[in-house]
């Protein structure tokens, strides 16, 4: 045989082997959102001249010299954000007020005309320095709106605004997000001006551009906005992405503070560019640090809540940081990150499906470069696919032996773009195929939490799909038990109710103050507790012998007879104050001084009252001085039993007690004398009394 000939054999023999991959699903994501992509978890740092006016959103007439951390440390933020599992670190190097935390030679308004470090301090800088040491990524926040620059609205500040974006792109080292915020004009001090100025969203700052800029300086950074045009806003600042999450969206119906943000929390399965969603939200109800918010640090349940919410579906997560006045990240928030990070690293501690045997009911081409098996290798580089035109399909992992678990995570390989449109997963137990999940799209990552399942073999299906799917990973896990103080509260009517943060586990609780333990009442439903008591509760994970720190709850005489008297504009809402929940509140107009007049429905023995303010983020009405009475008819009232300030108030808006000699009387007054905010209403979030 000739040599050309079998030369040929071999050609035609090795082309018979070959599988052609599966043609890409537009849009694609480009090398720099991929590499975006692999970090996933990162903070936002919300510092500067707001943490020290007590504002969100400032004027831009602040002094420079307001600005003044006594104990800045960059250090110590990159720290918590390393130890909580954070990849990198985004600083508002500019926030709507103007003032810039780094010496710009574009403006006066910056840490260069602040007393702070006699003005040589840069916040930048000492964060890039601090990044770097911390092996952690930088990214810049610089707001376009500039509520402090005379020239905002005109030409000219757009030169000011690209001047200072040069600056923070080219002296600060590699920078992987540039995030620009949707809020554009409206009333500032502009110079002295103090006037508002509008301006056309899509167009003023000629963003395609500005844009270039970035490109041309940091061509690795993603662009953060509404529209992108990298790495869009998810719609909403509360931690979380629609359950159908697509990472492509119609990017040119969108520009920065665009109406139609809703959109943007579930992207477009017609999507025309790879704009995939980030998710921020504060540890706190506000951006910037405010003292009155410390006993309003997100819990952990809350925190676990948005990392699924989030990272779960198909996005990233941008946890803010309101650092202190000290220049610190207050020790309540670290304690809070830092417990998330453990627990996060305990639900994924050990995955379960790891090398587990594989079989599809459809492989690309029968070949090995596809095969069910690269979803439990390890390895995201290697995917199970199939045939062209085969959208429906199964893949079955198989344990080996009943294995429990409540944690399910699959992936696509979206080099290749977002593919999958409904899936199923399947458990089989007790020789029977169950369904635990029903789901639309997974993306770059998809975690379902399930309730503990027992399984011996567990079956992902595809439903349906834009084109074959490209799935590149599968991890089963089995998350510990969310141990954290259980939730008591009890209704008007006397009903308690206590809460867990988790499925499948115990609660016990006693009613005499003391310890509960695993020979305590254990709590199956809801029960009546018509007199005093004092609660107290823990959850128990009997499987693991673990349980939860003691939970308390105080309660005096039941308030089934309790009515407000009186004559009010906001009467529908008036019993909120005692309805047993904190989160609801009764706001009624009215300057001060204001009265609130309780009929207890029978004659008391009372001792003291107990005042919580309104617990929203409005904290409206908050209550400064006052003054308590008590009567037998509601008409003739006396001196006050007690009088005086709820001292710290405004910065620390929890339960208020006030005690004082026992008194008898059906009618209680607490009279609002001021309010913190000396505005025109009056909050109460609950109210209660001490009897003896």
């Amino acid at each position: 045989m000739k040599k050309s000939q079998l030369l040929l054999i071999l050609v035609v023999l090795f082309s018979c082997t070959q599988v052609t991959p599966p043609e890409p699903v537009l849009p694609l994501p480009s090398e720099r959102q991929l590499k975006w992509h692999e970090l996933e978890y990162y903070a936002f740092v919300h510092f500067n001249m707001n943490t020290f006016s007590d504002m969100e959103w400032g004027m831009g007439d602040e002094d420079p010299n307001l600005f003044n951390p006594t104990q800045l440390d960059c250090g110590q933020w990159a720290r918590v954000c390393k130890e909580a599992g954070m990849k990198g670190i985004i600083l508002t190097a500019k926030h709507h007020d103007g003032f810039c935390l780094w010496p710009t030679e574009t403006t006066n308004h910056s840490v260069k005309s602040s007393s702070w470090k006699d003005g040589k301090g840069d916040v930048v800088r000492e964060l890039a320095d601090a990044c770097k040491e911390y092996g952690l990524e930088l990214g810049i926040y610089l707001s376009p709106w500039d509520r402090n620059n005379p020239e905002y609205g005109t030409d000219k500040y757009i030169e000011i605004f690209r001047a200072q974006l040069r600056e923070l792109l080219t002296n600060y080292g590699e920078v992987f997000e540039v995030w620009f915020d949707g809020a554009n004009g409206g009333t500032g001090y502009y110079g002295g001006a103090n006037e508002e100025r509008r301006i056309d969203r899509k167009t003023y700052y000629d963003w395609e551009n500005t844009r270039q800029i970035v490109r041309d300086l940091q061509p690795m950074a993603c662009m953060f906005s509404d529209a992108g045009p990298d790495v869009r806003w998810v719609g909403n600042e509360e931690g979380w992405a629609m359950e159908t999450n697509w990472a492509p969206i119609r990017r040119d119906e969108f520009y920065p503070g665009s109406p139609n943000y809703k959109e943007l929390r579930s992207g477009h399965e017609d999507g025309t560019h790879w704009v995939p969603a980030e998710v921020d939200v504060s540890i706190r109800p506000g951006w910037y640090y405010h003292k009155y918010e410390d006993h309003k640090v997100k819990t952990l349940t809350q925190l676990l809540d948005i990392y699924y919410n989030s990272i779960g579906r198909n996005a990233s997560l941008l946890i803010n940081f309101p650092v202190d006045q000290r220049g610190l990240i207050h020790e309540r928030d670290e304690e809070q990150v830092l417990k998330f990070g453990e627990a996060i690293k305990a639900d994924f501690e050990k995955n379960l499906a790891a090398g587990k045997k594989s079989e599809a009911t459809n492989v690309r081409g029968n070949s090995k470069k596809y095969q069910a098996a690269n979803v439990t290798d390890g390895q995201v580089e290697t995917s199970w696919a199939t045939d062209d035109g085969v959208i429906q399909a199964s893949l079955t992992i198989d344990l080996g032996e009943e294995t429990e678990f409540n944690r399910f995570l699959v992936q696509e390989d979206i080099q290749l773009g977002q593919r999958v449109k409904k899936f199923t997963v399947e458990t089989f137990t007790d020789n029977n195929w169950k369904e635990v999940a029903s789901q639309t799209t997974i993306g770059r990552k998809r975690i379902l939490r399930l309730p503990n399942t027992v399984a011996s073999r567990v079956r992902l299906t595809i439903v349906d799909s834009k084109a074959c799917p490209v799935i590149s990973n599968i991890e089963l896990y089995k998350a510990p038990k969310v141990l954290v103080e259980p939730k008591i509260s009890r209704t008007k009517n006397g009903l308690v109710s206590i809460e867990g943060a988790d499925n499948g586990v115990d609660i016990y609780y006693t009613l005499d103050g003391t310890l509960p333990t695993l020979q305590s009442d254990k709590y199956e439903n809801p029960f009546m507790l018509p007199n005093k008591a004092v609660v107290k509760a823990i959850v128990v994970d009997s499987e693991e012998h673990k349980e939860s720190p003691v939970a308390l709850g105080e309660f005096d005489v039941v308030k089934s007879k309790w009515q407000v008297a009186g004559e009010y504009k906001n009467t529908e809402n008036a019993e909120l104050i005692f309805d047993g929940n904190d989160n609801t509140t009764w706001v009624e107009p009215g300057a001060a001084p204001f009265d609130v007049i309780i009929d207890l429905g029978e004659t008391l023995n009372i001792s003291g009252f107990k005042y919580l303010p309104d617990q929203r983020r409005a904290n409206q009405g908050i209550i400064f001085n006052y003054e308590f009475y008590v009567s037998q008819n509601g008409k003739s009232w006396g001196a006050p039993v007690s009088k005086g300030e709820f001292s710290n108030i405004k910065n620390s808006p929890v339960w208020q007690k006030k005690e004082f000699e026992a008194t008898a009387g059906r009618y209680i007054k607490l009279r609002a004398l001021s309010t913190v905010d000396e505005k025109n209403n009056i909050g109460i979030a609950e109210f209660d009394i001490i009897t003896k």
